[in-house]
């Protein structure tokens, strides 16, 4: 039976209520330290002593997986590792949305000189973006307003044509710690605690086993092959990556590798392809052409996301509406796909792909393991546990996050009972 236990209240005091060696993983969401839309929580990475607490409670050998921004990484990860863990690697999750929180420098220029540009007509906000509108007119209640050129006025601004202050967000590093080991050996202490190790099957893309001695299957995409001459052919799948793609950045990968029909790359020298390609490379491919057809997205796991995966579970709530505005400086490291959305019932701002988090854990964690989220905000992470048969530990402090996470949960929690009638599932609720 999987339990599934939320608390409410500040994640430094309830971690200390917590045995020790008593989790298997930490799979967690944190805040970036980017003071995302002026939220007290997000002033700050996590305190070292917050890290300090989670090392206790998490078995030897057991990992750590925390988000963190762009700008901000270095010191999520120096504060990890100044709590006793060992940095064993960075996992990159690259996504194709998201806008640039870039001033245009031109613009605020002519703004400067007193220079109004051309309306070229009205919008209500439909399909416009904030560059192209009249700046305030959401403030000001305003239902329509007028819609300016991007074309500069002055020379001054004439010159700086062209210039802004930020990149498109794509990506969110994750850091992926260990504590260290309390036996001498990766085996032993694997074998003491369940911890310590890497689930690189179950974590392999496009897995398929067609047929072995013993008749075993899985379901999936992968690579044909044959081993020790045996008669038997198998599909594998490849080994997991530090890059993980979501679904549009990976179309976007493909526009630019072409798509193979083959295995791997024929033997011999195959040109490159893409943008990039050109090059010529040599490679010994195995197994015979058309068993696969994709791009080089393939490589990687490219997680699902949804609107229906926001809001399962939350029919009942209201919708919300959210002010995603910044100032230009605080650029945000949060999921750009909740960006530009005023009314949701799920209204956290940074909500991370069930899809995602599942993948993640099940990576680090042994089956049936205990997982722990110390920001738990919506419980995508705690949606995930339930999903994959995990138990699963969540800390909110703030109480409209916590009622979301607990519809959330609660929906996986009865569609998985539903597919199960033998195995349920509780949720214990701790206030």
């Amino acid at each position: 039976m999987s339990n599934i236990k939320l608390l409410l209240g500040d994640c430094l005091n309830k971690l200390k209520d917590l045995d020790d060696n008593s989790i298997d993983s930490v799979v967690t969401d944190p805040p970036y330290g980017l003071s995302f839309m002026g939220k007290k929580w997000d002033y700050d990475v996590p305190a070292q002593e917050i890290w300090e607490e989670c090392i206790r409670v998490i078995k030897p050998g057991g990992y750590l997986l925390a988000f963190a921004g762009s700008r901000t990484y270095h010191r999520m990860a120096v504060r990890i590792e100044d709590a006793g863990f060992e940095i064993r690697d960075q996992i990159m999750w690259i996504y194709g949305s998201g806008f640039p929180k870039s001033m245009d420098i031109s613009k605020q220029i002519d703004k400067r000189e007193g220079v109004e540009r051309e309306v070229i007509g009205k919008t209500n906000g439909s399909g416009m973006t904030k560059s192209n509108v009249e700046q305030g007119a959401q403030k000001r209640n305003v239902t329509e307003w007028n819609v300016y050129s991007n074309n500069p006025v002055s020379n001054l601004a004439k010159e700086w044509e062209g210039w802004g202050t930020a990149l498109k967000p794509a990506h969110e590093p994750i850091v992926m710690a260990r504590k260290p080991l309390s036996e001498k050996t990766v085996v032993d202490n694997v074998l003491e605690w369940g911890t310590g190790g890497i689930n690189i099957d179950e974590s392999k893309i496009g897995t398929q086993l067609i047929k072995t001695q013993g008749g075993q299957k899985f379901k999936g995409d992968g690579i044909y092959g044959k081993y020790n001459n045996c008669e038997e052919s198998i599909h594998i799948g490849r080994f997991p990556a530090n890059i993980i793609f979501d679904e549009e950045a990976g179309k976007i990968l493909d526009e630019q590798s072409g798509i193979t029909s083959q295995g791997h790359w024929s033997k011999g020298k195959t040109k490159g392809f893409g943008e990039f390609g050109g090059g010529e490379s040599l490679y010994e491919g195995v197994g015979p052409k058309d068993k696969e057809k994709g791009g080089a997205s393939r490589f990687f796991y490219c997680p699902k996301t949804s609107k229906k995966d926001r809001n399962e579970g939350l029919d009942g709530f209201e919708e919300k509406k959210q002010d995603l505005s910044r100032k230009e400086g605080k650029v945000g490291g949060d999921n750009p796909r909740n960006r530009g959305v005023n009314k949701r019932k799920n209204y956290h701002p940074t909500v991370k792909p069930t899809d995602l988090m599942l993948y993640l854990i099940r990576l680090v964690t042994p089956n049936g393991g205990t997982i722990l989220d110390p920001f738990m905000g919506s419980g995508s992470t705690g949606k995930a546990s339930v999903r994959g048969g995990f138990d699963f530990i969540g800390i909110e402090r703030e109480d409209e996050y916590m009622k979301i996470a607990e519809a959330r949960i609660q929906y996986e929690i009865e569609c998985t009972n539903k597919k199960n009638k033998y195995k349920q599932i509780d949720l214990f609720e701790m206030r």
